[in-house]
């Protein structure tokens, strides 16, 4: 299954499963088929993606200056939230600018 997000602000952002799950878990929301932000909802979303990005970044520096090499090699090469967020925020921060919900 994919996730699509979708507002009128802007074009679609699509997401494999498991990466729109866990996202939509951030934001405090079920994971399903259909769900929507809500315009009033889109500061909350926001906040909450940015200190999930910076979370990640500290773990993931954590991990790189762990003395054991593989665990941070593996880190390393790996998408970063931050990555992975990037496109849903600019949606989000549009939206917000143009009061539209963003659904899914």
């Amino acid at each position: 299954m994919l996730y699509k997000f979708k507002s009128r602000a802007t074009a679609d952002v699509i997401m494999l499963e498991a990466n729109g799950r866990q996202i939509l878990q951030i934001l405090g929301k079920t994971p399903g088929e259909s769900g929507i932000i809500t315009v009033q909802q889109i500061p909350v979303a926001i906040a909450a993606l940015q200190a999930a990005v910076a979370e990640d970044e500290a773990r993931r520096k954590a991990v790189h200056e762990d003395p054991d090499a593989d665990a941070a090699a593996e880190t390393a090469d790996a998408v970063g939230l931050h990555q992975r967020v990037a496109p849903l925020l600019d949606m989000l921060r549009r939206s917000a600018a143009e009061e539209r919900d963003v659904t899914w």
